[in-house]
């Protein structure tokens, strides 16, 4: 009976009259009584499995197409059992729930099929295949229960088993250790998964287990191998006077680094001259790749790791410190090699015209952003008599950089101006203050002259229609942006959001409101987090956030692997080597370089996240009990979050609010108390009190204070 009902629906499906319906419309078409429902909601499912039908974006049913039958993504697991599958090319994640995860663990390659039902705006699916294990280790805490065998809690808290592990796999490990745990067995039917421990890493109290954690966990390379480190010793310390033969010498020319007083990897270099109304910009990257051959050990190395990682305690270097920190670094007074963006701009902040040479550079002066901006904005004698000699060219730079800022500004450019976090440790890895790292005029001065001439680059390279990497960032989510006007509203904003898509000047004009007033932190990060993530791809899309079409990564090839590979294409098409046989190589090789690159990165930053919170929660376990004031930042079913001013961010659960029971109002984005009617907002100003942290979840835990009750329920 059931296949003949299947048929009924495929048949209706193929007629040239069928348009897409949803479930209660094929109920009304096909005439099922209300009572037999449930039957056609059964018939339905079973069709999306089998891979018979699919449905649209807007949960309308269609015959399957052959592509629709496999629908392949990485799982993405959540805490409480449920999860996502993210598939490319498909703009909303598939709502995976408890029970039909089917055995998949995070990061996981999977083939689902997709469900009638929706789970708000996600279409729901179910696992019906695991292609690849996406997890192979773990790092945690290990306990051992008894003689015979222990377990390994893990860190990542979207891994929800703990993993079972035979007293002989252990390693010796002892209870309170942490330690890599590789999964043998991922277990079914409710059983545990299993594993052995492959790695101490030290005890959990240990100075620097909580960041090597970290490092493992996000299984970020240490070291270095003995191939790739010993093609870094074999290069030389100096050029050579046959390496600059072909290049342009611009040693003559005043330029220098401006960089932070402990930056040891300087890999751009800046010069400037002014002819009547026209400005002569330089901008000199070092060139990486005279010294990363192609397919080396090195370049595949580099390739691999995709970018360096800022941690709070260290870096860890995409390429090694003899070429970051030695010739590829544009020391003072050292002859260097570099790929030069010679650019002409005019009052308008146009780029008339450049040039892209190989150049041999030699930087005059190395400044620090600090002594630029006391030249230019503390106007310090002392200083000034220092750097006597260079005091013009900034003072031209400093105007150049405003009328580029200008006109970026006109078009609709995001200028995101608020502090970063600045977190000072002691020599045991321990916080000692936390504070906002400020942008100034200097950082401002760099931050320009790369975004004009990345943006130079990718406009050139665009328009000769060659293979190449640009770096694009498409427009926000209409519901975030929808719930960002929404918190804006509580401040006395507003932005227009009423089309489809947002245009990124509304979003400027928002920030250029919020100048210099106490929220002004507050909204640019909530802004930031309504974007979605800019991504590295071989399609020039244009870059949302900047307002511009064309856009790339060309600054920094030291520690970006994409500006080191479209240094390659550059120099090729500068030495007229891009022939069929390489544009077709090039062709071949950039969509996986992007879609790796760009992973890389998300991994960098998740991890440069995980070691800012944790020693967020180490700063707060210093300042349990005390009071701060702070603002509502976010607010969900189970709990409010609350930012304080030096951008540390904790929860007060629902079942901590004071004097009533209270839920979410999905409406207003609201808690409300079912009895009071108070409300708590996003953006209102609120006492809490340090109630607890947890380093393992890396949470903070707040509480509204006594005092700040009674006055609340008067």
């Amino acid at each position: 009976m059931s296949d003949k009902r299947k048929k009924v629906i495929l048949d209706l499906m193929e007629a040239e009259f069928y348009v897409p319906m949803k479930e209660k419309e094929l109920a009304v078409m096909l005439q099922v009584s209300k009572q037999d429902r449930p039957e056609l909601n059964r018939i339905l499912n079973e069709l999306l499995a089998e891979g018979k039908l699919s449905l649209t974006k807007k949960g309308k049913f269609v015959k399957a197409k052959r592509s629709d039958k496999e629908l392949i993504g990485t799982f993405i697991s959540h805490l409480k059992g449920f999860g996502f599958v993210e598939i490319e090319g498909r703009d909303e994640d598939l709502y995976i729930p408890e029970d039909c995860v089917n055995g998949a663990f995070h990061k996981d390659t999977v083939k689902v099929s997709l469900l009638s039902a929706q789970r708000g705006k996600r279409q729901e699916a179910q696992v019906i295949e695991i292609l690849n294990r996406g997890t192979k280790q773990v790092v945690g805490i290990y306990d051992k229960s008894n003689k015979n065998y222990g377990f390994v809690i893990p860190d990542n808290t979207r891994f929800v088993n703990d993993i079972f592990v035979p007293v002989e796999r252990s390693k010796g490990a002892v209870s309170g250790h942490k330690v890599v745990c590789e999964i043998t067995d991922y277990g079914k039917n409710n059983r545990k998964p299993e594993g052995k421990i492959i790695e101490i890493l030290g005890h959990v109290n240990d100075p620097g287990v909580d960041i090597m954690s970290i490092l493992k966990g996000y299984e970020l390379p240490i070291e270095f191998s003995e191939k790739v480190m010993h093609q870094a010793e074999r290069i030389p310390s100096e050029i050579s006077d046959a390496d600059t033969v072909g290049r342009r010498d611009l040693r003559a020319m005043q330029m220098v680094t401006i960089d932070g007083e402990d930056a040891k990897d300087l890999d751009d270099a800046v010069s400037l001259t002014k002819d009547h109304d026209l400005y002569h910009l330089g901008v000199h990257i070092a060139d990486v790749t005279n010294y990363v051959q192609e397919n080396s050990a090195l370049d595949w190395e580099a390739k691999e790791r995709g970018t360096s990682v800022y941690l709070v305690d260290r870096v860890i270097p995409m390429l090694p410190h003899k070429l970051s920190n030695g010739i590829c670094s544009l020391n003072q007074g050292e002859d260097r090699l570099a790929l030069s963006c010679l650019m002409d701009i005019n009052q308008a902040g146009e780029v008339v015209n450049h040039e892209i040479v190989e150049s041999v550079i030699c930087v005059d002066q190395r400044m620090s952003y600090t002594s630029v901006k006391k030249i230019l904005e503390d106007k310090d004698e002392i200083e000034q008599n220092m750097y006597q000699a260079f005091v013009p060219m900034f003072e031209d730079m400093k105007d150049l950089a405003t009328i580029l800022r200008e006109k970026r500004k006109k078009r609709g450019s995001i200028d995101f101006d608020f502090p970063e976090t600045k977190i000072i440790l002691d020599e045991k890895g321990q916080p000692l203050e936390i504070k906002p790292y400020e942008r100034n005029v200097a950082t401002k001065i760099i931050e320009d002259f790369m975004l004009i001439a990345n943006e130079t680059v990718a406009q050139q390279f665009f328009w000769m229609e060659l293979p190449f990497i640009y770096r694009t960032h498409d427009n926000p989510d209409p519901e975030k942006i929808n719930k960002l006007s929404t918190f804006i509203r509580n401040f006395g904003y507003s932005i227009k959001n009423k089309q489809e898509e947002i245009h990124p000047k509304e979003l400027q004009k928002l920030l250029v409101r919020i100048e210099d007033t106490p929220e002004e932190a507050l909204i640019s990060r909530l802004t930031l987090r309504s974007m979605k993530q800019a991504k590295y791809t071989i399609d020039c899309t244009g870059h949302f956030g900047l307002a511009c079409q064309y856009y790339c990564h060309f600054t920094s090839p030291i520690r970006r692997y994409p500006d080191l590979q479209i240094h390659r294409i550059i120099k090729e098409q500068l030495r007229g080597k891009l022939n069929e046989k390489r544009i077709g190589h090039y062709n071949e090789l950039l969509p996986e370089v992007t879609k790796h690159a760009s992973e890389m990165e998300r991994r960098a930053q998740e991890a440069e996240r995980e070691t800012d919170k944790l020693k967020k929660v180490e700063y707060m376990e210093q300042h349990i009990g005390e009071t701060f004031e702070g603002v509502i930042s976010s607010i969900t079913a189970w709990g409010i979050y609350v930012e304080l001013p030096n951008t540390i961010e904790g929860m007060i659960h629902v079942s901590m609010l004071p004097g009533d029971y209270f839920y979410y109002d999905e409406e207003t984005y609201e808690m409300v108390g079912q009895a009071t009617d108070i409300r708590y907002k996003l953006g209102q100003t609120l006492k809490v009190q340090v109630h607890d942290t947890d380093k393992i979840s890396r949470t903070i835990d707040f509480i509204i204070p006594q005092e700040w009750e009674e006055e609340e329920l008067g």
